[in-house]
């Protein structure tokens, strides 16, 4: 009896065995035909690369290297969101716009310039808001000190262009995405072949003066909406990054040489938005040293003219938050969302302490008190920061900025828009000496009838300040 019952239990462990043993290998074979039907569907969907692993381009002349995926020339698909895995994957974008504005997002078309620190991070948020097609250029090569800051790149990727890189990284990121990777110099003879094709945006992230220039002044010539981003490197302190018309960008080498040379040699004045710093940067180009390590003339081993050969000193998360200040601002562009960015107004708390004893002085003169003033030094610092921009209310267009702007507070003041009104949050705007007395001479009707625009500016602005205050 006790044979019998070994035996059926033998036979059943055997059984179990067979059975365990045809899961086992139905699975590893499962798992061996998934892992090669996904690469497939991967080779197809990312086509053949027309770019060796350490391609190389003549950049005086000759065609660089493009890398594209197959049906890159279609229109970019406007019904994208119908698929439920991109609806899905973009859920929390389509959350926050709305579906028809993220719409346009991904019925969009943005080229990036320039692939490393910045251009990387910027493209990489570009894809994930679900940006329908991007155009990426870039004539460099992924090196090893390029991964401290780079979005995506590993040490595999040392030797291959950025451009090819980003392309690979991302076509598992979003596939949907239509991509075009260019291993090129952005310049005259580039310009119609990056920058045809009418796309709704252009984000320079180049930090070659020569090239930005020109760039820039294409855009402008061409009527294309661009985003230039200025030096990120040898600085640590993400709370001073702006956006900013090209005009106010201040502590800025590079911005300085653009503006110079924008308006020197294209009449350009600014019109431009821009990704600066306020914060003076840390340090300054390293000096050069050659193969004898002894310091060199960095021209003798330029490979592209005009490009630097020293290196300036990057903490990596900085130009990823330029970066990712840049695709924020694209998007929401886009997407046709206004945001009220931060005003660059260089005044300190003695300023607006200033203006609001300034303010005080002047009630007590004009109507023998100042006990309509309604306003402490806190939301005089809303007022001249938030509502005026540290500017008199009849200025349309920057002017002063840094020191510039510093000196024009001795000049400026607060009074009242609406005299039969007190002087509240609503109801002040900021002036020059020169300009009170004519203000405070004439009625509202009287700007109202003479100076519609004037007066529908103002009005929108304090209308601003009643919303925001909830008045």
């Amino acid at each position: 009896m006790c044979c019998v019952f070994f035996f059926l239990v033998k036979k059943e462990k055997m059984e179990r065995g067979k059975y365990l043993a045809l899961v086992g290998g139905g699975a590893l074979l499962g798992s061996v035909s998934t892992f090669f039907l996904l690469r497939l569907l991967q080779s197809q969907k990312r086509g053949v690369s027309q770019c060796s692993k350490n391609v190389t381009a003549d950049f005086n002349g000759v065609d660089g290297c493009t890398i594209a995926r197959m049906k890159i020339d279609r229109v970019v698909n406007e019904d994208l969101l119908k698929d439920e895995i991109v609806s899905e994957q973009l859920t929390r974008n389509i959350q926050f716009f709305g579906f028809e504005s993220q719409q346009k997002v991904t019925a969009s078309y943005v080229v990036v310039i320039g692939l490393g620190g910045v251009g990387s991070h910027a493209a990489s948020m570009l894809l994930r808001s679900g940006i329908g097609k991007l155009l990426l250029v870039d004539f460099d090569q992924v090196s090893l000190s390029s991964l401290n800051r780079h979005a995506v790149a590993t040490r595999a990727d040392v030797g291959i262009s950025k451009a090819q890189c980003l392309e690979e990284h991302f076509s598992s990121i979003f596939p949907e995405c239509q991509i075009v990777a260019k291993v090129l110099l952005y310049d005259s003879s580039t310009e119609e072949e990056i920058l045809s094709g009418h796309p709704d945006f252009v984000l320079d992230c180049i930090d070659n003066i020569d090239t930005k220039v020109a760039l820039l002044a294409a855009c402008v010539r061409r009527g294309l909406k661009v985003l230039s981003a200025t030096g990120a490197g040898a600085r640590a302190d993400p709370t001073r990054i702006r956006i900013a018309d090209l005009r106010e960008s201040t502590n800025d080498p590079l911005s300085r040489a653009v503006r110079h040379r924008l308006r020197k040699d294209y009449g350009i004045e600014g019109g431009i938005p821009v990704v600066f710093s306020l914060e003076k940067p840390k340090a300054k180009l390293l000096p050069f040293k050659g193969t004898s390590g002894e310091e060199e003339n960095p021209s003798d081993y330029q490979i592209v003219p005009g490009f630097r050969v020293r290196i300036i000193p990057v903490l990596g998360t900085i130009p990823a938050i330029f970066g990712q200040f840049m695709a924020s601002f694209v998007v929401t562009e886009l997407a046709g969302v206004h945001v009220q960015t931060e005003p660059v107004v260089n005044f300190d708390m003695d300023h607006y302490h200033t203006l609001h004893q300034r303010l005080i002085e002047h009630e007590e003169s004009l109507y023998g008190t100042s006990m309509e003033v309604q306003v402490d030094v806190e939301e005089v610092m809303y007022i001249v920061k938030e509502l005026w921009h540290g500017r008199s209310a009849r200025e349309q267009h920057v002017k002063d900025v840094g020191r510039g702007m510093w000196r024009s507070v001795n000049e400026l003041m607060l009074v009242r828009w609406d005299r039969t009104k007190p002087a509240s949050i609503s109801n002040l705007i900021l002036l020059k000496f020169k300009e009170v007395d004519e203000h405070e001479s004439r009625t509202l009707e009287d700007i109202k009838e003479n100076e519609p625009e004037f007066h529908s500016r103002v009005s929108a602005v304090l209308k601003r300040a009643e919303l925001d205050f909830g008045l």
